[in-house]
């Protein structure tokens, strides 16, 4: 059955001509049949579809692959509006930050798994059937939930995140294990990407299906986006390929949105060395400043301990002084000695009149 004649996306859905033929113009390049969807609850609004992707089980979710192609099956899920990821020296407009969250399965198979992708336009001329569709294409930066093993790109396991520059060789990987999660298990998986342009890096979270956003992120890596892109217009979508395998990925939700972010928060220069200079003589100046404090606090205290010590020996010494005063000053019980007194004689004359008077 081909796509024209597919239930779900014309006899559901159908397209007016003109904002068919608008959508068909803005990816007017796509080697494949694109179909462009106004509006799904679970994934938002102007989505298209190329290669092999498309909606299946009554439109509930996007089946990106599909197992009944004998050769290797691709296909991407984007939205149709490209977005700018302004530089932070741009006077222009001010940097973008962006978070994304998409539920998917994969398949147990040992495909390619799925990826979400940032691409310029031109890649969906280029679109191919392996490697997420961007063998072709040489500048794009995607988030890879990798499925299989390939020692030509460096692969850690056939169970990790990794963060992809312009090359399937990833610049920095994780291993999903160690949040004991299997990525094609063909459970329902949830995973939140955020890129945040003041601080210029990707964290990628990775849970089960209906669990709660994880604090910690699986992943970080840090680039600027907007120096990469350098204003120029891209593409956001989710991306698989099945490699040799019969694997199938499917997405069951998927939000994207953009936040802006004053520019003045953006001082960080371009260059990571002067950024580490800076940072480095920042710390050292803080630590001048810190051990200045410290001393000036020291030499207080020094001089604080010495000045109390000085009045404590001068009031102990006071004390001591009146104590000796007060010790001469009482005299001492002095002893008698019978060589302190003298006798003297003492005559008495007794006259006649005193006894004249008497009679």
């Amino acid at each position: 059955m081909s796509k024209y004649d597919h239930p779900s996306t014309f006899t559901r859905h159908s397209i007016h001509p003109i904002p068919f033929l608008i959508t068909f113009l803005a990816i007017y390049e796509a080697p494949h049949f694109a179909l462009s969807v106004t509006h799904k609850p679970q994934f938002g609004s102007d989505l298209v579809l190329i290669g092999d992707a498309k909606f299946a089980n009554d439109s509930s979710f996007v089946q990106l692959t599909d197992p009944r192609i004998s050769s290797a099956s691709s296909g991407f899920l984007f939205r149709r509006r490209p977005i700018k990821l302004f530089s932070s020296y741009s006077k222009s407009r001010k940097p973008v930050s962006f978070s994304t969250e998409f539920s998917f399965s994969i398949s147990p198979q040992n495909g390619d798994g799925i990826a979400f992708l940032l691409v310029p336009r031109s890649m969906l001329s280029r679109f191919s059937k392996g490697g997420f569709g961007v063998l072709k294409e040489s500048r794009f930066l995607g988030v890879e939930f990798d499925t299989s093993v390939d020692e030509n790109v460096g692969d850690v396991n056939a169970n990790h995140v990794g963060v992809d520059v312009g090359s399937l060789d990833s610049v920095k990987t994780s291993n999903v294990s160690s949040v004991d999660l299997v990525l094609n298990s063909g459970m329902q998986l949830h995973s939140w990407v955020d890129y945040d342009s003041s601080s210029k890096r990707i964290e990628v979270r990775l849970d089960k299906s209906g669990g709660a956003r994880p604090y910690d992120p699986l992943l970080v890596y840090g680039i600027d986006l907007g120096e990469m892109w350098r204003n120029e217009e891209v593409f956001v979508g989710l991306s698989s390929s099945s490699g040799k395998t019969m694997q199938t990925s499917c997405v069951y939700s998927w939000k994207f949105r953009t936040r802006s972010v004053p520019s003045w928060l953006h001082s960080q220069p371009l260059d990571p060395r002067v950024i580490s200079q800076e940072q480095e003589e920042k710390r050292l100046a803080q630590k001048k400043r810190i051990c200045a404090l410290g001393f000036l606090s020291g030499l207080v205290f020094i001089v604080g301990c010495g000045a109390l010590l000085a009045l404590i020996i001068l009031f102990l010494w006071a004390m001591f002084e009146n104590s000796l005063e007060t010790i001469l000053t009482i005299p001492a019980k002095s002893p008698v000695h019978s060589g302190d007194f003298r006798y003297q004689k003492i005559n008495v004359v007794v006259e006649d009149n005193l006894s004249e008077a008497n009679n």
